[in-house]
């Protein structure tokens, strides 16, 4: 059987996403990268989303804020092939109360095989590679047997 495969167009769809400690951070490389990330669509929880619109002039569409909902949606969306990257600074030093919408964000990213960066320089390399400005083909993994065995 043959992997599933989607593309991405040269028009990337990019999440970004930062805890309350990181998101001058966020707006400072966003800010730094500011004509790369004009070449893509732009999407953020919503304080995290506000900020950088402001920051770049650019729209960003925006989901709920991250405890309110809008990691979950971001993952919905990835899940449904509507994002193509997640650049996530968050902080690894601060218990969040909404830990677990975290780890399942980035569990998300994972299970369908999508770029994503938690930190300032996974982010550079993201954004500076080649790939970022040319169709790129991801391998979806085939989940039907894992799908199968929970029918039963």
């Amino acid at each position: 059987m043959q992997t599933p495969i989607r593309k991405l167009s040269t028009f990337k769809r990019i999440a970004l996403v930062a805890h309350d400690n990181k998101k001058a951070e966020l707006i400072e490389w966003a800010v730094y990268n500011k004509r790369a990330l004009a070449q893509h669509r732009l999407y953020g929880t919503g304080t995290t989303g506000s900020l950088i619109e402001q920051a770049l002039g650019q729209s960003v569409s925006k989901f709920l804020s991250g405890p309110l909902g809008g990691d979950q949606q971001i993952g919905a969306s990835i899940a449904e092939a509507k994002l193509d990257i997640l650049i996530f600074f968050w902080d690894p030093m601060e218990a969040q109360p909404h830990d677990p919408d975290i780890k399942a964000l980035l569990r998300v990213a994972v299970t369908w095989n999508i770029p994503f960066a938690c930190d300032r320089a996974t982010a550079d390399f993201i954004l500076t590679s080649p790939l970022m400005l040319e169709e790129y083909e991801i391998l979806v993994p085939d989940y039907t047997q894992y799908t199968t065995r929970l029918q039963r």
